[in-house]
Parts: structure tokens; C-alpha cells; sequence
């Protein structure tokens, strides 16, 4: 092999070589600049464009004369020296070019100004971290399931963590009542981990014995919280070391039966299961206590969501979900609920903590805009019996402000008033002029109304879906919308018949697919069928993209002993109000943000399409924190359902290695593109200090 030429300038040998080791030298020398000038092609090389063009011309790399001294490749008129040269005349217009480039560049951004500056600065800025937030993502999935990162555990401090309600932020803005903590979304750090259940935490009884009986581990409530509640709450609760328990009744007091009974006539009825025949299926429980009022109803087919602000301790929503009852975070006094005008047949409020009388009476056009036409608001409060002038003097406020909104008093026992809304719109224009709010305008009358600030003025008359409660189907055929109310969603009753037939083939088939799971380290007779799961053995569902509600509705009509929160993206099309004329309960949310929920909080998260969706909408977070999200709402050993096409189907699996889910079914559907993945959350315990 030959050996390298050195660097530094070649010189004119002075010793006398023999003419044949002369010629063998300069061969040699000649094979060796070739492999050298091969090797300037290769694709290292074209990493470095500017070593090519600035190469050291010491190295004889164009040949060397049989003087000694270089030859000029400028003056070479061989066909190879030519193609030498136009390399090179091309290697000089591309830099002539970067450089013009740079330079055109460099003006441009000087003539910017320095307002734009700064907002190029940061779109770019968002632009990178997303970039950089992808291509980690995009790295996980390359290394495959086996050698991805799972995520860590969360401190103890995050067992009943929930985003968007931060205390020491909340008391900046001056919100040092617990009862007045506003949602902030958007101002913490994104949760990157995996918070852990309680120490002592236990696996929730099935329903309906749940609904009674609940782990005093499971919830962040102390003896003493249970002690200082409400009288009404403190006697229909019982603690011992380890469980809660709620009874129906009390010796010591009226108890939620009598409550119900005595609601009932006032309204006109024989008692609490007349409430379907009158139109009533539908009920927003504001400030519900532990969610008795709804667990009493609910055995008359009503429907009852309660709804209560965030508390750090002793949260009633909390405590009501533990029960298996539906609830979400939501403050009633500071922003507008998300959810359509015209929502529920009937507002409770016992005792809630709520001033009607206060903010010149937008709480009760608030609570008016949810009312479905005809509807019914309970307000049970010692200010409807006051005794003395200052109390005297608000209630009669109160009920003059009622008139003014074209609600009629029913009836008025003891601290119990109900009124009931009108169905009748001409009955705003037979106001007094300048008596009560005015109306909204149809551009401010939205069905989207995703946490805006409360309004003063009558919002739902311009709505097509206003139609009383009594004119309406009772339930359960309320579910099927008739024509007439089909078309008021632009839907064709082939359109809900396909969807409800598709969804009550699909719950079948999530039945038949959970039974070897639930029951695979259970033995069997050989040619024994697994039996079904439990029609008890999931109670709170979260559907993440509802739709029209036909998962709800199939879940419902196959005799499932669930109640679901279905979620309408705000990204995608808004059937929200669909939903809620089905006899139905759900809200609008954001799901780049948290969901208004305690950690734990449902058995089975449903996700269909919705992956699909997202990917198609701009978006402002990762799958990775969409899966966190969900891992946060799952109850452990809980359920999540995602329907999907493969390639995203592929990257949910990927997120569960993450997340430690267990991957259990992969099946593709016939007739089908989608593909259907099944997991389980684990239950991890945390490990003694």
C-alpha cells in the first residue's frame, strides 16, 4: 500500500533516483491522489460543502507534473479538468447565492419593527417547543414499547390534585373563601406524572350497595368535616373508622323521602316518581350536600347532576362520585355553565349557599337561561321564612325579581318555594316596560357557551328548541327525538336509527370483549362460555366524544347500571344540545384542558373518533398529556375504551407503555378501518415511607 503524501509543498528531489523507481514513485503517487479525489465524493464529503471548495492546494490533488510543480486545473484542457471546473463555477453560484440570501435576510429583519419582532419571536418560540415536544415523541415511538421511558409517580401532594383550581393563585386574586375558588386554566405547570391513590385506598363497592356505603380513605373528608356539615347532611351520614354511610332516612329529621314527596306535591303530583309524567327527567343540583337528593331520585328514573365549587377538603363532588352519582366542579356564581340554553327540566337548591338576591339578580338569569321551557326551580332556604325586616326585605325582592322573569310561584311550604318557568314566550312582551332583563339579542343567544362571563338578559327565546317540557316525550321515549324535533338539529330519524343501531352492535361487542378479561384467572369446565360481566360492574362512564349520545343510549337500553358524562369536544361539531333533549346529561369541554373532576373519578373512559379529531384541529398539547389527563380520571383497576383508526391506534399503544396501562385487545373491526384497543389501568399502591 502506498504510503500518504505529507502536507506542505512538494520538492524537486536533489538526489539521482534510477528512471524506473522515478516513474514507480510518481504511479504510485498518482493512485494514491486518484483514491483521494474518489474519496472527496463520498457522502461524507457532502456534509461538508465548504471543505470541497476551500480544499488545501497543498495536497497535489489535481496531478502533479513530471517537474515537480502543480498543474493548473484553470488551464487543464483534458474533458476531466472540465468537469473539475464546472464543479467548481457551481460550487461558487451556490455560495453567491447563500450568501445574497443571508443578506436579503438580514435587512428584512432589521426592517421589522419591534413589536413585530417580539411577536415573530414568540410564535417562533411556540413553534419549536412544539417541534421539540413532537420529535421527543416521534423518538419514543422509533425505540418501540420495550425501551420507552415510563413515566414517574406523583408526590403525595398530588392524590386529590385537580388542574386549573390552584389555591395560592386563587388567594393572589383575592379568593380566600373556598366556596369562591375561579377556574384557572392554562397558568400551571402541565402535570408530567402519575398520581397515586390514598395509602389505605380501596376499590369502590358495586352499585348499588356504592351508593350507601363508601371508604373514608377514598376521599379527602375528615371526622370532623362529616361533624361540622350541614344539619341535613351531618343526620343522613354515619362514620365509623373505615366507612361512610348514607341512609335515605332519619328519626331525627323529614329525611330526603319525605323532601321529595313533599317537592312533588307542591308541584301538583301524588308524589316523587310522578315526576316523568310531568315532564321531569333532567335536574341540576346546585351545591348538593353528598348527593342524597339525586341518590333518592334516581331510583324514579330522574336523572340528578350535582354541581358544587372546588373545595380543597371535604368535597361534596367528590364524595357524590364516590357514590356513584353524577357531579363536576362548577362555580354558579362566576361564569356561565358549559352548557346550551334550555338545558334541564328543573334547578335544586337546598340550602346551597347561594345569595339570589346578590349581582342585581344575574344568578337567577343564569339559572333561568339552563330551564327548559316550563321547567321548575326548588329553592329550599330559611330566607323564604324570615322573620325579621332585613331577610323580609330580600326574599320579597327575590320574588318580585321572579315575576319579572315570567316565572310563576306554585306553592310555598314551610322553607320550600317552587316556581315554575314560562312556555309561553309572548310573556316577556306583556312586562311591564323596563320591569325584569331585557332579552338577548339572537348574536349573544349562543348554544356554545364555553365559560362566559354570566349575562343580564333572557337567553334562549330565539331557540328553536323551545319547546315545553310537558310537549316533549316522557321518558324513556324521550331518547328517540321525533322528526320534529330531529329536524331542529338538521338530523333525519334514519340518521339516529343508524347511529343507535351502530352503537348497540358495538356495545355488544365491548361486552363479549371484556368477559375473558374480567374473568381470565377465574378456572372453568372445559367447553364453558365465559359469563357475561357483571350488568353492575362499571357505574360512572366518561364518553370523550359523544356524539349524538348513542353510546349512552345503547349502554341504557342494554340494561347497564351506569350513569355517563358525555363530553362534547370544543373542537368538533356541538350535538351537545341533542344530547341534553334526550334526557341525557353532559358539557363542552376544552381537552387541553383538565376536566372539572377529582382524581379517580370513573370506571370506563370511552374515546371514539376522537384521536381522529384532535389530529385534525390545531392543537395546543401533546397525546402524552391527553393520556395523562386520563390516567388522572381513572379509578384503578378502571377501563378505557379507545376506537380509532390503526396508525393512531399504533401510537395510543405506545402512550399506555407509558402509562403503564395494561394493552389487553387489539382487534380489528370488520367492514372497518378502525381498530379497537382495550386497557386497564393498574392498581398501584404507594409504598410506606
Amino acid at each position: 500500500m502506498s504510503r500518504p503524501l505529507h502536507r506542505g509543498a512538494s520538492r524537486i528531489s536533489d538526489s539521482n533516483h534510477d528512471l524506473l523507481d522515478s516513474q514507480s514513485k510518481n504511479k504510485t503517487e498518482k493512485d494514491d491522489l486518484n483514491r483521494r479525489a474518489s474519496s472527496d465524493h463520498s457522502p461524507l464529503g457532502l456534509k461538508f460543502p465548504l471543505r470541497l471548495l476551500f480544499t488545501d492546494n497543498s495536497h497535489s490533488k489535481y496531478g502533479i507534473s513530471e517537474n515537480g510543480f502543480t498543474s493548473d486545473p484553470l488551464l487543464a484542457g483534458t474533458p476531466r479538468n472540465r468537469h473539475k471546473l464546472a464543479v467548481l463555477l457551481l460550487k461558487i453560484s451556490l455560495v453567491l447565492i447563500v450568501i445574497l440570501a443571508l443578506t436579503g435576510s438580514f435587512w428584512w429583519t432589521i426592517s421589522i419593527s419591534t413589536s413585530s419582532r417580539g411577536h415573530i419571536y414568540h410564535g417562533s418560540r411556540r413553534l419549536q417547543e412544539k417541534l421539540v415536544s413532537d420529535l421527543l415523541d416521534i423518538g419514543e415511538f422509533s425505540r418501540g414499547p420495550s425501551k420507552m421511558k415510563e413515566l414517574e409517580f406523583c408526590s403525595q401532594e398530588f392524590e386529590n390534585y385537580v388542574p386549573c383550581y390552584n389555591v395560592s393563585e386563587n388567594e393572589a386574586l383575592g379568593y380566600s373563601d373556598s366556596n369562591e375558588f375561579e377556574r384557572q386554566c392554562g397558568h400551571e405547570l402541565r402535570q408530567s406524572c402519575l398520581a397515586l391513590p390514598p395509602a389505605n385506598y380501596k376499590l369502590p363497592l358495586r352499585w348499588p350497595t356504592g351508593r350507601d356505603v363508601i371508604w373514608i380513605a377514598n376521599v379527602k373528608i375528615t371526622a370532623q368535616e362529616v361533624l361540622s356539615s350541614g344539619s341535613l347532611t351531618k343526620r343522613m351520614m354515619m362514620l365509623d373508622e373505615e366507612q361512610i354511610s348514607f341512609r335515605s332516612a332519619s328519626l331525627m329529621f323529614d329525611g330526603v323521602e319525605d323532601y321529595s314527596h313533599q317537592i312533588a306535591e307542591m308541584i301538583g303530583l301524588r308524589n316523587e316518581s310522578n315526576f316523568i309524567q310531568a315532564g321531569v327527567r333532567t335536574i341540576l343540583d346546585i351545591g348538593c350536600g353528598y348527593g342524597s337528593f339525586g341518590a333518592h331520585l334516581y331510583q324514579s328514573q330522574l336523572l340528578t347532576m350535582c354541581i358544587a365549587n372546588y373545595e380543597p377538603s371535604g368535597s361534596q363532588v367528590q364524595l357524590t362520585l364516590e357514590r356513584g352519582l353524577p357531579a363536576m366542579i362548577a362555580s354558579f356564581t362566576s361564569k356561565q355553565l358549559p352548557c346550551p340554553s334550555l338545558s334541564f327540566d328543573m334547578l335544586h337548591c337546598a340550602r346551597c349557599g347561594i345569595d339570589w338576591d346578590q349581582k342585581d339578580g344575574i344568578l337567577l338569569v343564569e339559572a333561568d337561561r339552563l330551564l327548559k321551557p316550563g321547567g321548575y326551580f326548588v329553592w329550599t332556604s330559611p330566607l323564604t321564612n324570615a322573620r325579621n325586616k332585613e331577610n323580609q326585605k330580600r326574599w320579597r325582592s327575590i320574588h318580585d325579581f321572579t315575576e319579572n322573569l315570567c316565572w310563576e310561584m306554585l306553592s310555598q311550604q314551610d322553607e320550600t318555594v317552587v316556581w315554575k318557568k314560562t312556555s309561553k314566550r309572548d310573556c316577556y312582551n306583556s312586562r311591564k316596560p323596563g320591569s325584569g332583563p331585557s332579552l338577548c339579542m339572537k348574536s349573544h343567544d349562543v348554544e356554545s357557551p364555553y365559560y362566559r362571563e354570566l349575562q343580564n338578559c333572557i337567553a334562549g327565546t330565539h331557540s328553536s328548541r323551545w319547546i315545553s317540557i310537558e310537549e316533549r316525550g316522557t321518558w324513556p321515549s324521550r331518547a328517540n327525538l321525533n322528526k320534529k324535533e330531529l329536524a331542529i338539529h338538521g338530523l333525519q330519524s334514519e340518521e339516529l336509527f343508524e347511529d343507535s343501531e351502530k352503537w348497540r352492535t358495538a356495545v355488544q361487542n365491548y361486552w363479549s370483549l371484556l368477559s375473558p378479561l374480567i374473568f381470565s384467572d377465574h378456572p372453568k369446565r372445559p367447553g364453558e362460555e365465559d359469563p357475561p360481566p357483571p350488568y353492575n360492574m362499571l357505574r360512572n362512564v366518561l364518553d370523550m366524544n359523544a356524539h349524538f349520545g348513542g353510546f349512552n343510549s345503547a349502554l341504557l337500553q342494554a340494561k347497564k347500571s351506569v350513569w355517563v358524562m358525555n363530553v362534547v369536544p370544543t373542537s368538533g361539531p356541538n350535538y351537545l344540545p341533542l344530547i341534553l333533549d334526550r334526557g341525557f346529561v353532559g358539557v363542552l369541554h376544552d381537552w387541553c384542558e383538565a376536566f372539572p373532576t377529582y382524581p379517580r373519578t370513573f370506571d370506563l373512559v370511552h374515546s371514539a373518533g376522537f384521536l381522529s379529531q384532535r389530529t385534525a384541529q390545531q392543537h395546543r398539547c401533546t397525546m402524552l398529556d391527553l393520556f395523562i389527563e386520563i390516567d388522572r380520571l381513572l379509578r384503578p383497576e378502571g377501563w378505557i375504551i379507545i376506537r380509532d383508526t390503526v396508525p393512531l391506534i399504533e401510537t395510543a399503544r405506545v402512550l399506555t407503555a407509558r402509562l403503564k396501562w395494561d394493552a389487553r385487545v387489539v382487534e380489528i373491526e370488520s367492514d372497518s378501518d378502525q381498530r379497537l384497543l382495550i386497557c386497564q389501568k393498574p392498581f398501584f399502591k404507594r409504598q410506606a415511607n
